[in-house]
């Protein structure tokens, strides 16, 4: 069984509010559970209001089927940022084995 693990970082520049920044986090992982069926979380504590960090997570018997299901997420949160006035200042992955 292999686990693919997905981290994103986001600029959030027009979040004013610590409620603007939660509403644009949340707006993302709701979409991403429902298009995907992955688990996502937020990994940072909500420090700033103009940044925020995503975990996202799957998991497959197939290494192949990961590898593009984390492809299309990524692009996925790229679109869903740039829709909630986000940007993704960073994104990385990798595979966890089990």
């Amino acid at each position: 069984m292999a686990i693919a693990a997905l981290t994103v970082e986001l600029s959030i520049p027009l979040s004013r509010s610590l409620k603007d920044r939660r509403q644009v986090v949340r707006s993302m992982k709701d979409r991403l559970r429902q298009g995907f069926n992955i688990s996502v979380a937020e990994l940072d504590e909500a420090v700033t209001w103009q940044s925020a960090t995503l975990g996202i997570a799957a998991v497959s018997s197939s290494r192949d089927y990961l590898r593009g299901l984390m492809t299309e997420v990524e692009s996925a949160v790229t679109r869903l940022a740039a829709e909630h006035g986000a940007e993704v200042r960073d994104a990385w992955w990798d595979f966890v084995e089990s």
